[in-house]
């Protein structure tokens, strides 16, 4: 149904998309994950040109959207995009917003479209709100009727660029509701989302973008329970993580304490698993004997609720938690008793100790 050939957006020297290509079958459902500013929402934008695309090729049914003969109005008729800020007409009524496309675009009489509007307006549980104006309504029940008013001009196509963004967490849940049932109507949908368990359980497939590019897609089990990418793997963990260089023997302590508070604070990490990591990493330094190129990588999974403390120490092999290895074995055994595993290895000339704690 939709065709994408080296689809390209540049802003200036700024890069957003780069040489995208992918086809999305009549029916499918396809959810768009990824971090943000990777270019998720310019490439629905793209697709019914709201953002005209600085090259490639779009193709509707076999219809070349970007071609100077093509009805670009008609081709956006067969597509509705539902944004984040729903963008409903505040002077009119829920029916006057539902009416109003399918009047003057579609040529349908008043009556015919009224019953349509109303017959919409059940399907997303709002018929009782018909003659209600938006500002007497809640943010997703706004929402709920900004998908009416979409499905109101007939679109074989919807688009829905983070629907529930906007919304108190609380409403999030009707809408979703909503998309449930439009995609069991065989309704052919491109969400993007950042509501992963949706779209886990909603989603033909699943593009997960990086890098201005579909970085990786495939069935939402391949994404959500087996990603290939290093990338596509840490975002569905949803895994943060701070790197700090260490050159010399005289590092600043306090510095490396004061960046791992503020990132287990940004991270909602609690305030026990924060005193531990930071306790442990001195511990850690404690038993180095080299300094001239030590990184310490701290990185929180917020899936699954764990810490990861990882250094990596250029010089000799030595592994630190060698208790025979070391004169003083109290940091040995003070680490050993707060992490739930521990390993070490040697690579590329380099000690690599792993750390790994529960985020409490």
């Amino acid at each position: 149904m939709i065709r994408v050939d080296n689809l390209s957006k540049h802003f200036g020297s700024l890069v957003v998309l780069r040489d995208i290509t992918t086809e999305i079958k009549k029916g499918e459902i396809i959810s768009v994950i990824g971090p943000s500013g990777t270019g998720k929402s310019t490439f629905l934008r793209c697709l019914n040109l709201l953002e005209t695309p600085t090259g490639g090729a779009i193709f509707i049914d076999g219809i070349p959207v970007l071609d100077k003969h093509t009805n670009v109005p008609e081709i956006r008729r067969r597509m509705g995009m539902v944004f984040q800020s729903f963008n409903l007409y505040a002077h009119l009524t829920v029916i006057g917003n539902l009416t109003i496309g399918p009047v003057k675009l579609l040529g349908k009489s008043k009556q015919e479209a009224e019953s349509k509007a109303i017959e919409l307006l059940k399907l997303v549980g709002l018929a009782e709100k018909a003659e209600a104006y938006p500002d007497e309504l809640s943010g997703g029940q706004k929402q709920r009727v900004a998908i009416a008013r979409c499905m109101a001009m007939e679109p074989e196509i919807l688009l829905f660029d983070e629907p529930t963004s906007a919304l108190d967490p609380t409403m999030v849940s009707e809408v979703l509701a909503v998309i449930r049932r439009l995609s069991r109507e065989g309704m052919t949908m491109i969400i993007v989302t950042h509501e992963m368990e949706f779209a886990h359980t909603i989603s033909s497939r699943v593009f997960y973008m990086d890098e201005g590019i579909i970085y990786e897609e495939g069935t939402a089990q391949q994404i959500f329970e087996n990603p290939q990418k290093e990338k596509t793997r840490a975002f569905i963990n949803r895994v943060r993580s701070l790197n700090y260089h260490i050159q010399s023997r005289d590092y600043d302590l306090y510095a490396l304490q004061g960046e791992i508070a503020a990132f287990c604070e940004k991270h909602l990490v609690g305030a026990k698993a924060t005193g531990h990591v930071i306790h442990i990493t001195e511990e850690v330094l404690i038993l180095q004997r080299e300094f001239h190129d030590v990184d310490i990588r701290l990185a929180w999974s917020e899936k699954e609720e764990f810490l990861q403390l990882t250094c990596e120490s250029a010089g000799p092999s030595f592994n630190p938690l060698d208790e025979e290895a070391v004169e003083d074995d109290l940091p040995v055994r003070l680490i050993r008793a707060r992490c739930s595993e521990v390993d070490y290895l040697y690579r590329d000339g380099k000690n690599v100790l792993i750390l790994k704690m529960k985020g409490e």
